[in-house]
C-alpha cells in the first residue's frame, strides 16, 4: 500500500503542477517546455539526442513492463 500511495502522490503532484503551469501566463514552466530546453531541441544535435533517448527509454520501458 505504501508504494502505491507514494507513487500516487508523486503523480498527482506532477499533474497538479502541469495543470497550474498550463494555465498561468509564465512561459517555460510546462514539462514539454522544460524538456525542449534541457535537450535543446531547437538544434539538430539536441533533436537527435532527444530522439535517441526517447527511443531507448520507450524500448526499455516496454520490455520492463511486459517482461
Amino acid at each position: 500500500m505504501t508504494p502505491d500511495l507514494i507513487w500516487g502522490v508523486l503523480l498527482l503532484a506532477g499533474v497538479g503542477y502541469e495543470v497550474f503551469a498550463i494555465f498561468n501566463t509564465k512561459a517555460g514552466d510546462t514539462l514539454s517546455e522544460r524538456v525542449r530546453a534541457w535537450f535543446r531541441t531547437h538544434t539538430h544535435p539536441g533533436r537527435a539526442v532527444f530522439a535517441a533517448v526517447w527511443v531507448v527509454f520507450a524500448g526499455w520501458f516496454l520490455v520492463h513492463i511486459l517482461g
